[in-house]
């Protein structure tokens, strides 16, 4: 597309490629949506803790509502100023660089199956070994040792990875190299957020550590280009577009919901939970289980800094509600459930699915429901599974407030859940402050869009922050006391959680997973 062209654009596409789905979202100027087109993916989970995304499917769907969301808002390529592209972070796609054939399932960022992996990369020092390059524990649900799986126990995977025959990414390189040809000249690159959460770029030079990514077991031939969240990297090969924009979920939800000064912060209501902290240009070590990572850089700008308190399981429990129990048909209907009784019932979920991520970091944990008498109901479960979610981001907002001396004076949300009034009502009864919806809420992808545009000149950054308009506000209700007994009781059943899996369980879960795969053969 010429500059000419491109002036006269007025609409910028953002390609959000997230857990559970991918949709393109169209964007006016005004940062309002134009269309939207979605379509899920199979979560595919061969044995407990182990969870898989199929990125051949993944890239197909994308092509699929990229043409959708262009279809229902009358718009061709030549009605786009730029792309941008956000991405579930941390999943790892390891394919074929002359194929284009991924090599192995994609290992989606909540999958565990490295634990024991993790243990043995730690070693003496434990799981702050590479914490000052990185900024990030020893975990599972870092990409680096994902990688280093993939390579050990695919047949031929390390051979071909020596020989400079395959390529890592997160799933926004993915989709950026398929865009722009794939095997025919497609742009191995991904942005210095996504960079950040792989375990191996070094955060103060912004590069790949070769002594991390060397200690871990990957090859350097395999990683993407770093670059900035906001530049050219190529031009879409189908629409002639430039694809200008990658920041990782949450960086975007961060920029969408206009995070830009030092102390400014959101929350992300999606399958898990991210509440970042904007810590403008310092590098913040966190003392207390969170992690350090890039917030966003633009262009040649300098990088601006953020601390992250990742919940794994907030959405996917009422999913698990919804698919696993049957006590709901619809993710929706939850709040209904949940709003016919005034309270839990004295029943507390604590999903620990995977473990538990921030602030506790434990691998070894196993959700639980305690606090069970005859008087719970499907009701008090279905409150009781929102209320997790409040309880865990109020865990994270203390330890952000301990890592950072700055207190919450509100806290800004997006996300699918934030459609929840009973939820966010709970939320800010449990944090004390005021919680705040924008009008747009799915702000994760208007934050890839506004990167792309400002890339290309469609947008600056001062009208990211004046198209952020407030749509509803909630503050507290609860009595401090309440609130306070409420937590501790929490608390109480979060401890219950850790030291469920020890190598006996390990052993029975891994025999479990051979006989159903067993099964399915010969079926």
């Amino acid at each position: 597309m010429n500059d000419q062209a491109r002036d006269r654009a007025r609409h910028v596409l953002a390609i959000d490629q997230g857990t559970t789905s991918t949709r393109a979202m169209v964007f006016a100027h005004d940062g309002t949506v134009r269309s939207v087109a979605q379509k899920e993916h199979e979560q595919i989970f061969p044995r407990a803790g182990w969870v898989e995304h199929d990125a051949a499917q993944i890239w197909r769907n994308t092509t699929e509502v990229i043409g959708q969301a262009l279809g229902r808002a009358h718009l061709g390529g030549h009605d786009l100023a730029a792309i941008g592209i956000t991405n579930q972070r941390e999943t790892t796609v390891v394919w074929d660089r002359t194929t284009g054939e991924p090599v192995h399932h994609a290992i989606v960022w909540q999958d565990t199956r490295t634990d024991r992996l993790v243990a043995e990369l730690g070693g003496d020092e434990g799981a702050d070994r590479f914490r000052e390059v990185c900024g990030l524990p020893l975990a599972t649900y870092f990409s680096g040792p994902k990688i280093r799986w993939i390579l050990d126990n695919v047949d031929g995977a390390r051979e071909r990875a020596d020989a400079g025959d395959l390529l890592f990414g997160t799933t926004d390189s993915w989709l950026v190299w398929n865009l722009t040809g794939g095997p025919d000249g497609g742009v191995h690159v991904t942005d210095v957020t996504n960079a950040s959460r792989t375990m191996l770029m070094d955060l103060r030079t912004l590069s790949w550590s070769e002594e991390v990514a060397g200690a871990i077991g990957v090859p350097m031939s395999m990683l993407p280009q770093i670059r900035s969240s906001s530049e050219v990297y190529g031009e879409s090969s189908k629409l002639g577009v430039p694809i200008a924009g990658v920041l990782g979920d949450q960086q975007a939800a961060t920029f969408g919901q206009a995070c830009f000064e030092r102390g400014m912060s959101k929350n992300t209501y999606g399958t898990g939970n991210f509440l970042l902290l904007n810590t403008g240009g310092e590098i913040v070590a966190s003392d207390h289980g969170l992690l350090t990572t890039v917030c966003y850089q633009l262009g040649e700008q300098d990088p601006v800094y953020a601390l992250e308190g990742s919940i794994a399981v907030t959405g996917s429990l009422v999913q698990w509600l919804r698919d696993n129990l049957g006590i709901i048909d619809d993710a929706a209907q939850v709040e209904e459930l949940a709003s016919r009784v005034e309270d839990n019932g004295g029943c507390y979920v604590v999903p620990a699915f995977s473990g538990l991520f921030a602030p506790y970091w434990r691998d070894d944990a196993r959700g639980a429901i305690v606090g069970l008498t005859r008087y719970v109901t499907k009701e008090h479960l279905a409150r009781a599974a929102l209320e997790a979610t409040a309880y865990q981001t109020r865990e994270v907002a203390e330890a952000m407030e301990a890592d950072s001396g700055v207190e919450l004076a509100e806290l800004r949300v997006d996300g699918g859940m934030v459609a929840n009034d009973t939820l966010m009502q709970f939320q800010a009864d449990m944090l004390g402050v005021d919680v705040v919806r924008p009008e747009v809420a799915e702000t994760t992808a208007l934050g890839a869009a506004y990167a792309a545009g400002i890339a290309v000149g469609f947008w600056s950054q001062q009208d990211v922050v004046d198209n952020w308009r407030e749509g509803r506000r909630w503050s507290p209700q609860m009595p401090e006391h309440e609130r306070a007994r409420l937590f501790r009781q929490w608390k109480k059943a979060v401890t219950r959680t850790f030291d469920w899996v020890d190598d006996d369980t390990e052993a029975v879960e891994e025999a479990v997973a051979e006989q159903a795969s067993d099964g399915g053969a010969k079926d």
